[in-house]
């Protein structure tokens, strides 16, 4: 699976920002019909968000559409107006405030129509955003639910109000957190998001930070959500992508001691021992998978040859 360290969120209806954002180092482009189109312009997002998927060459970029909500009248319309006139250019749907398991198996199955109508090769798949306390109630039921679900998204703004908590900032995506809680407010929703989303072979991505002013406050909220296992992050202007990028990215010490860890594991399976040891420590094999990983994404991002 390609990283997905930085997710771009774009209005849909604004067709100059498409172009832009195809040639930013993002490594996913969303095209958005949901919080940055206004009411009067979800049809004309719509309608744009096919006519980008056409006119420009996506080949080298992951390409994510969001919906409206399926408790609004536009969110089948926009899966059955995009999929079925660009699904073949769409790496996946991204479904906002999904509280349910059947929420999913709704959109999978509209999915499986409109691809047997079409005849499209290459199947769309799934992103779930838990974005209330009864989506993250419901988070390891929505990550069992189809096998086109390839992440979870964590949605910070909708789930502070709906766990009524209190707004530090005026975007209410992450910033001012250390002036009201004497730790890291959102430990216990990222972590949940993140056990589901690995137990199920998913991809987690944390909520974007809404200053994009301050850099040194993205890359301390990026780092938090890394260390604690997320995949990316999703950002509202290109100033941040290169930060969350590189933040998201193996470091030269993270692929040092993944070649390290895979060149024992070589090693001890020639000489036919089961156990790996480096430096007097014992390495199980849940370290091996995760050197691996590491590996996997330093070769696509072109960062090191992988170890002989």
């Amino acid at each position: 699976m390609k990283p997905r360290r930085s997710i771009l969120s774009v209005p849909g209806h604004v067709q100059k920002m498409h172009k832009k954002a195809l040639n930013s180092e993002a490594d996913v482009v969303m095209l958005d019909m949901e919080d940055s189109v206004p009411l009067d312009a979800k049809d004309a997002a719509r309608s744009q968000i096919v006519d980008s998927l056409h006119d420009l060459d996506w080949e080298n970029k992951t390409v994510a559409v969001r919906i409206n909500g399926l408790d609004t009248s536009f969110g089948y319309q926009d899966i059955l107006g995009v999929a079925e006139k660009a699904g073949e250019l769409i790496d996946t749907i991204v479904v906002p405030k999904v509280n349910h398991p059947g929420d999913i198996h709704f959109v999978s199955r509209l999915l499986d129509g409109i691809e047997m109508h079409k005849g499209y090769e290459r199947r769309i798949n799934i992103e779930a955003s838990i974005e209330s306390a009864e989506g993250l109630q419901n988070v390891s039921e929505t990550a069992q639910a189809s096998d086109r679900l390839r992440t979870l998204v964590f949605g910070i703004a909708d789930y502070s109000a709906s766990v009524g908590a209190r707004l530090v900032s005026v975007s209410g995506h992450g910033e001012n957190e250390e002036e009201i809680y004497p730790g890291h407010r959102w430990h216990f929703p990222l972590s949940r998001i993140v056990m589901a989303a690995k137990a199920n072979g998913l991809l987690a991505i944390d909520a974007p930070y809404g200053n994009f002013k301050d850099r040194e406050g993205l890359e301390k909220s990026a780092a938090m959500s890394a260390s604690l296992g997320f995949d990316g992050k999703w950002v509202i202007h290109p100033g941040q992508i290169e930060t969350v990028n590189a933040v998201f990215a193996p470091s030269a010490e993270d692929i040092a001691r993944a070649k390290k860890v895979i060149a024992a594991h070589q090693e001890a399976v020639k000489q036919g021992r089961g156990a790996v040891a480096i430096d007097g420590r014992m390495v199980d094999n849940a370290t091996i998978r995760l050197a691996e990983q590491v590996w996997e994404q330093a070769k696509f991002l072109r960062k090191e040859k992988p170890p002989q």
